[in-house]
């Protein structure tokens, strides 16, 4: 699978993007952080995490 992704934007864009964010409470911040993470890995927030991807053991 292929993760590259590229941006072309100026100097002046990319600058309104940290000033958007910047703005924000730390609670607003955390939802756009949480709506990037989930379409990232195609969930929602209602939908409960899947635990049998992951197992522990002891070692021996």
């Amino acid at each position: 699978m292929k993760r590259s992704v590229v941006s072309k934007s100026s100097f002046e864009e990319a600058d309104d993007h940290i000033t958007f964010y910047k703005d924000k409470t730390p609670i607003e911040r955390l939802n756009f952080a949480c709506d990037i993470i989930n379409s990232i890995f195609n969930s929602a927030p209602e939908q409960k995490v899947d635990r049998t991807v992951f197992s522990s053991r002891k070692h021996a």
